[in-house]
């Protein structure tokens, strides 16, 4: 079992103890998307640190577009409730890149790959490079605009 994972259920039992709803019911979600992804397709499997944290990821991407939605549908204390799962979320997940240091990957990989006056032909080598050093870390709609911006599209 990953490491994630534990520290995931000790903290639900944790904040189960300490009476903390809202944190429970997050770290509840969490473990059933986490559950979800092992049994997914034809054979069950143990996650590793990194799967789990993708998981986390994924479910910290919907709280967030959740908000957006609400906040559009005028529903500004679901927005708050589901602003607040994301901070929980956040606590398991590393730390987010700067836009400066989101901005130095890109023009790193642009020089690396050599492509800075290809414009958009060169976008996927771009991102190829980057997905891996930034996977995690920086979302990748920001990702792909900073490496959209930089090459003038």
């Amino acid at each position: 079992m990953s490491d994630l994972k534990d520290r995931l259920r000790q903290d639900l039992t944790t904040s189960i103890k300490e009476r903390d709803s809202l944190r429970a019911s997050t770290l509840r979600m969490v473990l059933s998307a986490v559950s979800r992804a092992e049994t997914a397709g034809t054979e069950a499997k143990v996650l590793s640190d990194d799967e789990v944290q993708r998981v986390i990821t994924s479910e910290s991407k919907k709280r967030r577009e959740a908000a957006e939605a609400y906040d559009s549908g005028n529903r500004p204390e679901l927005a708050q409730k589901e602003r607040e799962e994301a901070a929980i979320l956040a606590e398991y997940l590393p730390a987010q890149l700067s836009p400066d240091e989101v901005r130095a990957l890109v023009s790193d990989a642009i020089t690396e790959a050599g492509v800075a006056g290809d414009g958009m032909r060169g976008m996927g080598k771009v991102m190829g490079l980057l997905k891996p050093r930034t996977e995690g870390r920086v979302d990748g709609a920001a990702l792909a605009a900073e490496v959209r911006t930089q090459l003038g599209a």
